[in-house]
């Protein structure tokens, strides 16, 4: 039950991709990232009404730059830049940056199973971004791997400020102060660096980007994020990973029928080999503790 339960938030991230550039896709990246994390973190507040300790404040800040500030900033820029299907399934990525960052940060060497579903991933992963068959730019890929990068470096810091600050605190304030640093750079891009790209605001709302603007702070993040964190506390990491699989199956979905992206059968071949083999270690160590804890 609570593996389906954890396909919810995956799900609803995953359509991020396919819903920003049908409604808005000539809106400012940070802006965007502000639009969507102060309004959910307000509402959240308005919930359950919190305020940090005096000596919380810094923790707070360092997530809310690095897991907000930054990876809602690279979200949209990918968002924008890369096909919404591409954009989801290259997410699934995340295994071989987690395995990378631990060798190299903490000296913890992957295992055989993991090495070789990490390098699957990755030669997977060349042929369907190869640009000779999908229409990729940089400006895109280099916002994919930042997003991965701060996934695996953001959820390092839930880890260890969660042990000392109540989650929901947590949650709250990294949208509130994260959402907050996105605005201030979206004010001074708007006032000093790039004015025209604001022209677009100028012009009256339609109904569907009224919906996407509610979609993005409502279901995908207040929602979304209470959710994850909740479930957290409730089991293991290695079966909610399972429920990440909702995630670039959204973003497919949603590319094909909001954007009508279409691809060769190769290519969603490819897509379902990425999202298999990025879960294959954890279906493996699940179904050995399974079965430990029949035998037990």
């Amino acid at each position: 039950m609570n593996i389906l339960l954890a396909m919810i938030p995956a799900f609803l991230w995953g359509t991020t991709y396919a819903v920003t550039k049908y409604a808005t896709p000539d809106w400012p990246p940070v802006l965007l990232g502000a639009i969507r994390a102060l309004p959910a973190g307000l509402l959240l507040l308005l919930i359950k009404p919190t305020w940090p300790k005096r000596n919380q404040w810094r923790g707070l800040i360092l997530l809310a730059l690095v897991n907000i500030a930054l990876f809602f900033s690279f979200i949209f820029v990918m968002a924008i830049n890369l096909p919404a299907a591409i954009a989801g399934v290259g997410m699934v990525s995340v295994p071989v940056v987690a395995l990378l960052y631990a060798w190299l940060f903490k000296g913890q060497r992957p295992a055989l199973l993991q090495s070789m579903c990490a390098l699957t991933l990755v030669y997977l992963a060349w042929r369907l971004f190869d640009p000779q068959h999908v229409a990729v730019n940089m400006l895109g890929i280099a916002a994919l791997i930042g997003a991965l990068l701060t996934i695996v470096i953001g959820s390092t810091l839930v880890q260890k400020i969660t042990t000392h600050i109540h989650w929901w605190t947590v949650l709250t304030w990294q949208l509130i102060l994260g959402g907050g640093v996105l605005l201030i750079a979206a004010a001074v891009q708007a006032f000093y660096i790039e004015p025209q790209a604001y022209q677009v605001l100028a012009k009256a709302f339609t109904p569907s980007q009224w919906f996407v603007l509610f979609w993005l702070v409502v279901p995908n993040t207040a929602l979304a994020y209470a959710l994850y964190v909740w479930l957290l506390g409730r089991m293991t990491v290695v079966e909610f990973t399972f429920g990440t699989i909702a995630n670039p199956i959204a973003g497919i979905i949603c590319a094909v029928v909001l954007l009508g992206e279409q691809y060769q059968p190769w290519q969603y071949t490819l897509m379902a080999l990425m999202i298999f083999f990025s879960v294959l270690p954890q279906l493996l160590k699940l179904t050995r503790h399974q079965r430990s804890a029949k035998i037990a």
